[in-house]
């Protein structure tokens, strides 16, 4: 394209920009809706690094390379609209309200608020979706991948609203709301090269941004990369802690009753490391209540990452299961020791049912104080923090 040089200005196209791109008026000419509304939150011209992150050598999974790897364009859009609360119906619900930041993007509350009421179980918390071993997503996996998930969410009633269902706007409404906005127009050409947005262009940026949450700065993954196995004494950490790792990777020997008389207590049979992700082939674990009606629910075969527990204060980033009826590691360990088999659970993993009998682990008070330990090993600090997975919005 020929350029025009004309008092100092370089007319090129429709974009006007200043031979001095230092210059602070240059991103306002370029993307001005950007500009006016992100301020210096989003820089289009100086991306933050998504795609490039660090990853330990012994990270043996790595699923963005099923048909969306992430992109520093894709991601930051990703971030946009996963803070962004216009995309629910009552414009006051975004993916961060029930996935914060502060608590490892998961949500103090059992049930999460949404634009027409709760959320029918708790909100997972998101961090290492990228490693991990499942594909699947929600608790009970109905989403056969993380571009699926991601917009499930918003058209659910209660939670978000564009459910297209008894009266409720559609998909197909969101999409010509946010095609209305100047910012999502500039963001949508930015990444796909045109204006047009679709739910799966949403899917694909927001799954970006999921995927790049990632947590690799526990005390856990110092003391890994010194050494060549898991197996291996970790030398940051303390007696209490090695115990406690030997004992989740050690499987349990149980007599011919259920009762355990040797071994470990077998957490990684589930929770393998490094990952600490849910075995792909993993049944429920025992819990089958509900937050909300009667009955029971058998079909909650997924879990999060053991990664980010807790804080490194020691406190929980949420309530745990998919009730979120525990409230300490101390019960969540006392579940596991004593399975009593629910009438009509017949989902129950048979990791935990060995001989037909819920296993009785028989715990110590020191073999449960060293699993807490190194289950607190496993947090890091940078996921609170790391501007890339905060708000752009201003407050």
């Amino acid at each position: 394209m020929k350029l025009v040089k004309l008092i100092g200005l370089t007319i090129t196209g429709i974009i006007l920009t200043s031979c001095n791109k230092s210059d602070d008026s240059y991103q306002d000419i370029k993307y001005p809706n950007v500009k006016a509304t992100f301020g210096t939150a989003i820089d289009l011209d100086n991306l933050l690094n998504y795609q490039g992150q660090t990853v330990p050598a012994y990270i043996t999974k790595d699923n963005t390379t099923i048909g969306n790897s992430i992109t520093d364009k894709g991601a930051t859009l990703g971030r946009v609209l996963f803070y962004d609360k216009k995309l629910s119906v009552n414009n006051a619900i975004s993916c961060s309200s029930c996935h914060q930041q502060a608590n490892a993007f998961s949500d103090t509350a059992v049930a999460s608020v949404g634009s027409n009421g709760s959320t029918a179980r708790h909100s997972m918390r998101l961090i290492n979706s990228r490693f991990a071993s499942e594909f699947k997503f929600f608790w009970d996996e109905r989403a056969t991948s993380l571009e699926m998930q991601t917009t499930m969410p918003i058209k659910n009633h209660e939670e978000m609203g564009y459910s297209g269902l008894n009266g409720d706007q559609s998909i197909t409404d969101l999409v010509a709301k946010l095609s209305g906005l100047g910012y999502y127009k500039e963001l949508f050409k930015f990444v796909y090269g045109s204006e047009e947005i679709t739910e799966t262009k949403i899917q694909l940026a927001l799954a970006q941004f999921v995927k790049s949450i990632q947590s690799f700065d526990s005390k856990y993954d110092v003391g890994r990369s010194q050494v060549a196995s898991d197996t291996d004494p970790f030398p940051n950490f303390t007696t209490e802690e090695n115990d406690g790792k030997n004992l989740f990777m050690t499987i349990p020997v149980f007599d011919n009753t259920g009762n355990r008389i040797s071994g470990g207590i077998g957490c990684g049979q589930c929770h393998k490391a490094p990952e600490f992700d849910i075995s792909v082939n993993s049944h429920n674990n025992g819990i089958i209540g509900k937050l909300t009606g009667t009955g029971i629910d058998i079909t909650i075969t997924r879990a999060p990452t053991l990664r980010n527990l807790v804080k490194l204060n020691g406190d929980l980033n949420s309530p745990m299961m998919h009730t979120g009826q525990f409230t300490s590691l101390q019960q969540v360990i006392g579940h596991y020791g004593t399975i009593n088999v629910a009438p009509g659970n017949t989902n129950l993993d048979q990791k935990l049912n060995p001989t037909g009998t819920g296993q009785q682990l028989h715990l110590t008070a020191p073999e449960v104080n060293s699993v807490i330990a190194f289950i607190k090993s496993l947090s890091g600090s940078a996921v609170y923090t790391d501007v890339r997975w905060s708000n752009p919005f201003p407050n």
